[in-house]
């Protein structure tokens, strides 16, 4: 087999990402005759066929999908090569990749980034937010902030301090089914958990919330639907006190309840040499000890 070409690779995993060779197209700006090309070739070099036509669009083989792992491994490392290579002479400018939760990344991260944003407007920031934890040791994000403190290998990682948990509830909640005055009847009410995640009921059952077969009324493992469901006053649930502070929910037996979860930032030792990715870092975890420290 000859070598395969890397334009064709990224036209495989454009058609996998969409459905389609017009999809493909349109995700790296080519012509679509020129996504089946390179389609085309692939296939030929590999001796097999990667997608089968149906009325949804294209769907792929079963050799296609032995073969995902792979070129999405190899897209990964061509993202961070780019990364790094990218406008290195100038701080301000190229590209940072930071990887966060859904909660850190949709509640807190992007107004502690508008000020780092207006003044280097040219850096530009990929964001990556989702609960499935990015590896920064093999650079699939350049800069991570996690509740968890990392333990990979080579890697810098600095603890900006604590969200203070606690139960909360809206007005709306209150009115409806009255403010519990001890845990037996927190545990008794409404309460917004998790559906699936073994790992959150763990620590629920840790920190003295509920027992191991608690009936939640509202339970999702989604952990902006949790506050959604909270807001709308559906029950009683978790909530960082900025956050909730925010939305001007309303604390619950803050006396009798309550625990921390420490934030971290990290990043690969090496992008210490990376001016723009270090710069990042040494603001966002600034801002960071800020936020949790007010």
């Amino acid at each position: 087999m000859n070598a395969l070409e890397w334009e064709s690779q990224r036209v495989f995993l454009a058609v996998l990402r969409s459905g389609s060779l017009s999809g493909a197209a349109r995700l790296l700006g080519i012509a679509q005759a020129t996504a089946r090309r390179r389609l085309e070739s692939l296939e030929a070099s590999l001796g097999l066929s990667l997608f089968t036509r149906t009325p949804t669009g294209l769907t792929p083989t079963a050799s296609a999908r032995g073969l995902i792992h792979h070129v999405e491994s190899m897209a990964i490392a061509a993202e961070a090569f780019n990364r790094m290579a990218s406008n290195e002479t100038e701080p301000s400018r190229g590209t940072v990749r930071l990887a966060s939760s859904d909660l850190l990344g949709v509640e807190v991260l992007p107004a502690l980034m508008r000020e780092f944003h207006h003044r280097h407007p040219e850096l530009k920031l990929q964001m990556s937010i989702n609960d499935q934890l990015e590896d920064i040791a093999r650079q699939e994000s350049d800069i991570a902030v996690r509740l968890l403190r990392p333990t990979e290998a080579a890697i810098v990682a600095r603890r900006t301090g604590a969200l203070r948990i606690g139960v909360y509830a809206s007005d709306a909640c209150l009115e409806r089914y009255g403010e519990p005055t001890n845990l037996c009847a927190l545990r008794r009410a409404p309460l917004i958990g998790p559906d699936r995640r073994c790992a959150d009921l763990r620590r629920l059952v840790e920190v003295g919330l509920c027992e191991a077969d608690q009936h939640f009324a509202i339970a999702t493992d989604n952990h902006l639907a949790q506050i959604a469901a909270l807001r709308a006053g559906l029950g009683f649930g978790l909530c960082p006190a900025t956050v909730a502070a925010a939305h001007g929910l309303i604390p619950i037996l803050p006396e009798q309840f309550g625990f921390e979860v420490d934030v971290w930032i990290a990043m690969h030792n090496d992008l210490r040499k990376v001016r723009r990715i270090a710069r990042t870092f040494d603001i966002l975890g600034d801002a960071l000890s800020e936020y949790l420290a007010g």
